[in-house]
């Protein structure tokens, strides 16, 4: 039998609560919901989340940007209506700004059952309009000092050709347009990416921005431990069993070694990325939950749970309270073991003792 012993006495090790930066949602438009709200609130009260990233802020049914009468048709109503709750409940918005409204896209490509379209704009000029205009009536709503606690992503995963058919040159250029026109806002507005999948092109875009004297205040990226283990079509308890032992820190330590002493958000990582994984529901992921926040936790700034509810829709919305989504909680507001877990973190204190 196994025996644990801890000196309480010990001088302990400063621990972060980098897990409470950031929670994930599906798209913008869940936020416009009754029950999404409910449930948001729950966690932030709850569990201690600071910030929530969704999809889509640009996208239908937000309607940023419509063409009327053959002239461009800015609406910011229902993006307004989702930052006055969150600010409302002491939350803050961690603005993913994607995907590109129809009116400036420059093909039909789309991604979700929102129809998310993922092409580059017809004319970056007019991208940066839209995101000039868009954080203009941000900072004029709720002030810089509210406003310069905001994280603003420029665009997700643009690595996938499923959410950005550019390719990096043209993202690239996306984000230098980007924050160059927030910055001119106020410089000092928290700007970053690349958002990209499985920890992709972070040194390729810490040089950009170094070659270009582009300001990035923030490095983030993505990961899940199925990502690139096993063969195509392999199900997701094949890749997990082809997974490593701690591969989230392993990679972690790495894009941290890239930054350059940048901060790092990881803006979406789970137990896999299967959106119908039985896993999400089961005492598994509560275990690797709480396994990798501790071994992770102390290496960056933000490691946002994708997601905190279940109401979420991207391929379709299933009625079933168990059906293996993403969330800590089921729609209908049920929490999960992986949601028992984030309840034990918020309780964990802010030193470590050797065991």
């Amino acid at each position: 039998m196994l025996e644990f012993t801890c000196d309480t006495q010990q001088s302990g090790k400063q621990i972060s609560h980098s897990w409470k930066h950031t929670v994930g949602s599906g798209h913008a438009g869940l936020a416009l919901r009754a029950d999404w709200r409910q449930q948001l609130k729950q966690c932030h009260d709850k569990l201690g989340f600071e910030h929530v990233r969704f999809h889509g802020i640009l996208s239908a049914p937000m309607d940023t940007l419509t063409i009327q009468m053959d002239k461009p048709c800015y609406s910011f109503y229902n993006a307004n209506n989702i930052m006055d709750f969150l600010v409302g409940i002491g939350m803050r918005p961690f603005v993913e700004l994607s995907f590109m409204p129809r009116a400036l896209s420059s093909g039909d490509k789309t991604v979700f059952e929102y129809q998310a379209n993922v092409t580059p704009p017809r004319d970056f000029k007019d991208w940066a309009t839209l995101i000039d205009k868009l954080v203009r009536n941000w900072v004029d709503r709720y002030g810089l000092e509210e406003v310069r606690k905001w994280y603003f992503e420029v665009w997700n995963e643009p690595n996938l050709e499923n959410f950005w058919t550019g390719g990096q040159e043209k993202y690239f250029q996306l984000y230098k347009l980007t924050v160059e026109t927030i910055k001119n806002i106020d410089a000092d507005l928290h700007v970053g990416g690349p958002a990209t999948a499985a920890n992709d092109w972070i040194p390729e875009f810490v040089s950009f921005c170094d070659k270009n004297n582009l300001p990035a205040d923030f490095i983030s990226t993505h990961q899940y431990p199925t990502d690139a283990f096993g063969n195509p079509g392999d199900d997701t308890i094949t890749q997990l069993s082809k997974s490593k032992r701690s591969i989230m820190t392993t990679n972690a330590k790495e894009v941290v070694k890239y930054a350059a002493g940048k901060p790092v958000y990881y803006t979406e990582w789970s137990t896999s990325s299967n959106p119908r994984d039985s896993l999400h529901d089961q005492p598994f992921a509560a275990a690797f939950v709480t396994k990798t926040l501790m071994e992770v936790c102390e290496h960056v700034q933000g490691y946002s749970y994708w997601t905190f509810s279940d109401i979420f829709d991207e391929n379709f919305f299933p009625e079933q309270p168990f059906q293996g989504g993403f969330g800590m909680l089921t729609i209908d507001g049920i929490p999960k073991p992986v949601y028992r877990a984030y309840e034990l973190l918020s309780q964990v204190g802010s030193e470590r003792l050797e065991v």
